[in-house]
């Protein structure tokens, strides 16, 4: 089955191509960053206040120095120096104080705008569809949630605090020192372009360098998760790559550690510039200074504070060129999080769904058409956020992706562009269709048994009746409602599903059974075991129900975590059963006792069954032949076998082997 184009597009093409785009502080992502903010508004204010006060308090130690120099010494005045030295005391204290208080406020600020942002982006992909999924990267995934919104953390309570202190510490810097001299701050000034200059060039630099090290970092997380993970470290040993692996890893290491080594050298850089500035200022203010002081224009105590000051004044200017260049950084990982909530959301409530009542089950397919590779470029076009570029849907894997146009044949048109305005594409999927027109009906309390060959289209039917996809063209309704007209939350609680592949969660069985409902009872929990043929071996675990299952529940074999998995839908009593080859990983013993288990379950509900085993194609009440995305035959056992059709050769290849094989077992 094909669930998305190769070679890394669809979906994830767009984020990581958009990852390549040129970058911009704009004011539209500075109000939507403000936004988050807007809770916080009252913090906000405090943080403010308290950088205000902690930067009046910082510009009183020079003045008490030039008092010192120039009265308290030369008159030999103690109780003066008493209250300069006290003064000298209290004023760190109290600014050491305020400043507990400040980081408080900003950390409270700053990790709350954080948790809400994580909030909305783990929501946002929980919103995503199953396309959306299979072709991302687990790993990547985490690196967005984790590496990106921890930068833009940094923004938040550091960044712009840091930008907002030093902008007030520099006016009132310079308010005093013009009313000490107005020369001496002109020529303090003098040199004021070359902070300036440098910082934006450093700043596009270590604005690319940190786009590349988060790209990096999420590969190589990607790959972490990847092969870390119960599947992924079976398959290394199992053909021996481990030192593959490993070196692998390596690779990525040492590319996140290179890109590493180069920010901090071009930061370091930068910071010598800045210092060789300021050296070059002070130097000129105490050579100008001290040529006025030997002229007696003004009083040593004037210079001696004139200097601290001009260190509070080139301390601010340091900070804000480098905040730029910190704030540049920042909106890099503010700008990654946005382009994920910025994904459109496939399968989504229309405006006015209704909610679906208690189903009675009835199904019917209303020529349906499906492709897994069903947004063409135009479709994404129309559904890409607002101010951006078309050209993000070239991807970077396997070179430039986009999804060709159908014609109406359902072949690949031109593109709509025309001509050669766009470079031919390295790698073009192909249109694929997995259902081609499927017409049938399901009457609600009817068994329904889905044949057919490998990748004939059955676990996409499957997939269509919970809407995990919506169809290419064409209808699903339940009771007669297209499931685009109901809510999501209304169709899930009707439907029970036990996908192909069995995943429980690293926890206790008692967990894992509880998702289906969360206030289920101990007795309700046990009854569905029961039902599932499940109890008698929970009962005999040390823990029983609180025996952790391990990561996807390896600790189990195949057939137990089949009947766990059968067993929370079974609690979850749904009035739709949808069975995608549940039962394929049992013995025979097992099997026959989940079968009689599932009758009287199935009996008044709607069920859909992938069937490979010849016992559920009997029970069925009508069996769905399917090949190549058709529907190609309908009908009982009996009538099927009649036609002498696809369903007769599957049934004397593979079915009656089956049948023979039980029977010879019974005797």
């Amino acid at each position: 089955m094909m669930h998305g184009p190769a070679g890394g597009g669809g979906w994830w093409s767009f984020v990581r191509a958009n990852d390549d785009a040129q970058p911009h502080v704009t004011r539209d992502l500075l109000r939507r960053v403000a936004t988050y903010a807007r809770p916080y508004t009252f913090r906000i204010t405090l943080t403010l206040l308290s950088i205000f006060a902690s930067s009046l308090i910082e510009l009183a130690p020079p003045l008490l120095f030039r008092d010192l120099i120039d009265h308290a010494l030369p008159n030999k005045d103690l109780a003066r120096l008493n209250l300069l030295a006290l003064g000298m005391i209290a004023i760190p204290l109290v600014d050491g104080l305020n400043g507990v208080g400040q980081r408080w406020l900003t950390s409270r600020v700053g990790e709350g705008i954080i948790a809400d942002l994580r909030r909305s982006l783990y929501a946002h992909m929980q919103r995503m569809s199953l396309r959306f999924f299979t072709n991302t990267k687990t790993g990547e995934l985490m690196s967005r949630l984790n590496n990106d919104v921890v930068g833009a953390q940094r923004a938040v309570t550091n960044t712009l605090v840091s930008i907002i202190t030093s902008a007030f510490q520099l006016v009132a810097t310079l308010v005093i020192m013009l009313s000490l001299d107005w020369r001496l701050t002109l020529l303090a000034l003098i040199i004021f372009p070359l902070f300036i200059l440098p910082s934006r060039r450093v700043g596009r630099i270590l604005r690319d360098i940190v786009n590349q090290q988060l790209d990096l970092n999420m590969q190589m997380n990607a790959m972490m998760s990847e092969t870390l993970n119960v599947s992924g470290a079976l398959l290394v040993k199992l053909f021996g790559r481990q030192k593959d692996e490993t070196e692998k890893f390596g690779g990525y290491a040492n590319r996140v550690r290179d890109i590493g080594v180069r920010q901090a050298m071009v930061g370091r850089w930068f910071f010598l510039l800045l210092g060789l500035v300021s050296a070059l200022g002070t130097a000129m203010v105490w050579w100008v200074g001290g040529y006025l002081v030997l002229q007696n224009a003004f009083t040593i105590g004037t210079i001696v504070a004139f200097a601290a000051y001009l260190t509070q004044l080139y301390a601010p200017i340091s900070s804000l060129v480098n905040a730029r260049v910190d704030f540049a950084q920042s909106m890099v990982s503010f700008e990654r999080v946005f382009q994920m909530l910025d994904l459109p959301v496939e399968i989504q409530d229309r405006p006015g769904a209704v909610a679906l009542a208690r189903a009675r089950g009835e199904i019917r397919f209303d020529n349906v058409i499906f492709s897994y590779m069903e947004q063409t470029a135009d479709e994404l076009d129309t559904s890409l956020p607002a101010g951006i570029p078309r050209s993000v849907l070239s991807g970077r894997s396997g070179g430039s992706v986009r999804f060709p146009t159908p014609d109406g044949n359902g072949g690949l048109g031109a593109h709509p562009n025309g001509g050669d305005k766009e470079p031919t594409p390295l790698f073009v999927p192909t249109r694929r269709y997995a259902l081609r027109g499927v017409n049938f009906e399901i009457q609600a309390g009817q068994l329904a048994a889905l044949v057919g060959p490998s990748g004939a289209g059955k676990t996409t039917i499957t997939y269509l009746i919970p809407r995990l996809y919506d169809p290419t063209e064409g209808r699903v309704l339940i009771d007669g409602h297209d499931l685009r007209d109901v809510t999501l939350d209304s169709l899930s609680r009707q439907i029970g599903m036990v996908t192909q592949e069995t995943y429980l969660f690293h926890d206790t069985i008692r967990v894992n059974l509880l998702y289906a409902k969360l206030d289920a009872t101990q007795a309700e929990i046990e009854r569905a075991a029961r039902a599932a043929n499940i109890h008698d071996f929970i009962s005999k675990l040390p823990q029983g129900y609180d025996t952790i299952v391990g990561e996807r529940g390896y600790r189990l074999s195949g057939g137990e975590k089949q009947r766990v998995a059968i067993a929370r839908v079974i609690l979850k009593d749904p009035r739709i059963l949808v069975l995608d080859e549940a039962t394929s990983n049992l013995d025979s013993e097992s099997e026959a006792l989940i079968q009689a288990a599932l009758k009287p379950l199935m009996k008044g509900r709607t069920s859909v069954v992938i069937a490979h085993r010849l016992s559920t194609i009997l029970a069925a009440d009508v069996i769905l032949v399917i090949d190549d995305g058709h529907v190609v035959e309908q009908g009982t056992h009996a009538e099927l076998l009649a036609r002498d059709g696809l369903y007769a050769r599957l049934y004397r290849t593979q079915f009656k082997a089956s049948e023979e094989y039980s029977a010879s077992s019974e005797q």
